[in-house]
């Protein structure tokens, strides 16, 4: 990989990607592509803003002709796309967005890719790479035993995994139909610095901080695999480098926890750290979630037995580290949390 095309580089796993990337490496040259909408902010990058291997470019993925001039004019070998609306309650309640960005984005990503690297007469460039980052929530939901592996059947329940799905079998359909060279990954929940507050933990971080109630959906015992941030991120790199053409890779952090128990564990921790007030009273049980998925849980053995990845942070160590971080840097929080998105919060949960 030399020139890299991130898009959604200005979101949370996005902006983690660039940065561990401009860490570990020399040789390349990273463009991020971001629309900015709410949830994507230049915050997540001062830190690297400066770097002369670093560009940012705000469009849509939609927008084909910007993507092929982005392509051409920076001679990308490598499309990251990270780009996608991925909050499953705004899915439910306007599920078009989703299709848009999340469809028809990937769509235009990968046939302006094709054009820039197709070889005529057939076949690809040489070191050219697409790689989608998808979801477990793709696979639908999982009993109280067993895994997902990359050869469980598609079962997306809301707007949202339904709009991946369809990502992905398009991404799989230019590996078929043309052998494009492509990878899709397919992670389990994410944490860590610069995720957006409207996902569980930040949610709840910010929420303590405050004293506001903490809303969890239903009994609160819906169970999510959690994997810290760059974790993810290294996995992405082996892959876009040595995955092989048309396989999907399952990323999993074996931290299986229940959402109350995530809750509970930012509580005491705020609780002795920060301010006594913070106490599980504050725990607020709301109308569960329509369609919500009871468990996921990922297998992550082919990525270990094939690129020699597994995760490195253990999720007593991981959410330390980013309730920390938050503690760090409520600046960011009270930045990134001003316009569309506390009106939105209000709205759903109240001031």
């Amino acid at each position: 990989m030399k020139n890299i095309l991130v898009t959604g580089g200005a979101g949370f796993i996005g902006s983690n990607f660039i940065i561990y990337m401009l860490k570990n490496y020399e040789d390349i040259r990273l463009v991020n592509l971001d629309a900015l909408t709410y949830a994507g902010n230049l915050e997540n990058l001062k830190e690297i803003e400066g770097d002369g291997r670093y560009s940012f470019i705000q469009a849509d993925i939609c927008d084909g002709e910007t993507i092929g001039e982005i392509l051409k004019e920076h001679e990308i070998d490598t499309v990251i796309n990270f780009a996608a609306e991925s909050h499953v309650d705004r899915s439910i309640s306007d599920p078009e967005i989703f299709i848009k960005s999340n469809v028809l984005g990937v769509s235009t990503l990968l046939g302006a890719a094709k054009r820039l690297w197709e070889k005529e007469g057939g076949g690809f460039k040489e070191g050219v790479k697409f790689l989608q980052v998808s979801t477990d929530e793709v696979y639908g939901s999982l009993g109280p035993e067993g895994f997902f592996t990359e050869t469980t059947p598609l079962d997306p329940h809301s707007p949202y995994s339904a709009s991946k799905a369809s990502a992905d079998l398009l991404v799989k359909a230019y590996y078929d139909t043309f052998k494009m060279p492509v990878n899709i990954t397919r992670c389990s929940n994410n944490y860590g610095p610069f995720q957006f507050p409207e996902k569980l933990i930040p949610l709840m971080i910010n929420n303590c901080l405050s004293l506001k109630s903490l809303p969890v959906y239903g009994d609160g015992m819906q169970v999510r695999d959690w994997l810290y941030v760059e974790d993810h991120c290294r996995a992405i790199d082996l892959v876009a480098r040595r995955g092989v053409p048309g396989e999907v890779y399952n990323i999993g952090g074996h931290n299986e926890r229940p959402n109350v128990f995530i809750v509970e564990t930012i509580i005491d921790y705020l609780h002795e750290k920060v301010d006594s007030a913070i106490d599980r009273s504050l725990i607020k049980h709301v109308e569960d979630r329509k369609g919500h998925d009871r468990r996921y849980g990922i297998d992550p053995e082919k990525i270990k037995n094939e690129l020699g990845w597994e995760p490195t942070t253990a999720f007593e160590d991981g959410i330390v580290l980013t309730m920390d971080w938050y503690l760090q840097n409520r600046d960011w929080t009270e930045k990134v949390t001003s316009g569309e998105y506390q009106k939105y919060y209000e709205e759903h949960y109240g001031k």
